[in-house]
């Protein structure tokens, strides 16, 4: 039962490093670019609703859509000031501007908020600690199952956006062939700019389920990183339904390695990781062949 508990519970995590990684993997998907502000951005959003809520006495809920709203605008500005200009050197120029992006972002919010840690949990009511007992060695959180059903809901209708939508079909063919659409009339650009507005958006979800799980500070951008492109490489760079598997699988492999060693948490998500990586770097003709795709 302990170890059917630790799987239940690494599932729910996994699902948070699905909800924080699916903007990351949408990006990759589209622009093919690794956005190192992804954590920062987190971040910027769990403060912003820190912001709504104790400096503007706005539930969360209200909270919520006016930050994504927000974060869509910061997306569709970013990618004109900073990831168009960077993505025409090289692919390597946009790698170094998003690590400078991620220096300002911490270093501003650290000016406006300071280095106190904050926290969502006390404006969400009893969410943060309400559950279910299932056995008695085994009970289920609310915003676990909350967290779950939003990663499912959240990748299940950015896979259906993209599939049964103009522009979901319009963003595919664009990181597809972006020359050949330029051929048919449409512009490019636009595109871009509009996935990149959607995938910021997407971005404040997560930091949402970032401030109800656990407290953050300026500087807690570096952590959802790490975790973000661990999941996005376990499940397959582009790939939506991957992340939540590779979240899902991450969080499973750093509780079984808490129950080995309660100091193991970590070491086994890293441990895990690294196995895929190599396993992916192998010269394996179907790995070879394969392409990111928003699959």
């Amino acid at each position: 039962m302990i170890l059917l508990a630790q799987i239940l519970q690494g599932a729910f995590l996994g699902a948070y490093y699905a909800l924080i990684a699916a903007s990351l993997s949408f990006l990759f998907g589209v622009l093919r670019i690794i956005n190192l502000a992804h954590g920062s951005l987190i971040v910027l959003a769990a403060f912003l609703l820190f912001l709504g809520a104790d400096r503007l006495g706005l539930p969360l809920p209200l909270a919520l859509p006016a930050t994504i709203a927000v974060m869509a605008a910061l997306g569709y500005a970013l990618y004109h000031t900073v990831l168009a200009r960077s993505l025409r050197a090289g692919p390597l120029v946009p790698l170094l501007a998003t690590f400078g992006l991620a220096i300002v972002l911490d270093n501003l919010l650290f000016e406006g908020f300071g280095a106190d840690t904050r926290s969502l949990a006390p404006y969400a009511g009893d969410l943060a600690y309400a559950g279910f007992t299932l056995t008695e060695d085994l009970s289920v959180g609310e915003l676990d199952l909350i967290t779950l059903a939003a990663a499912i809901l959240l990748l299940g209708g950015l896979q259906l956006f993209l599939r049964h939508t103009r522009l979901g079909r319009t963003i595919r063919a664009t990181a597809a062939d972006p020359e050949v659409v330029e051929l048919i009339g449409i512009d490019a650009r636009r595109v871009y700019a509009a996935a990149s507005a959607l995938a910021i958006a997407i971005a404040a979800i997560g930091g949402a389920v970032l401030g109800l799980r656990a407290t953050f500070t300026p500087y807690s951008g570096g952590t959802q990183l790490l975790f973000a492109f661990e999941a996005v490489v376990i499940g397959g760079f582009g790939s939506l339904w991957g992340t939540l598997w590779g979240g899902i699988l991450l969080g499973i492999a750093q509780n079984l390695g808490a129950l080995v060693n309660p100091q193991g948490f970590l070491p086994a998500g890293h441990v895990f990781f690294l196995l895929v990586l190599i396993a992916r770097l192998l010269p394996w003709p179907r790995l070879r062949r394969a392409r990111p795709s928003l699959a």
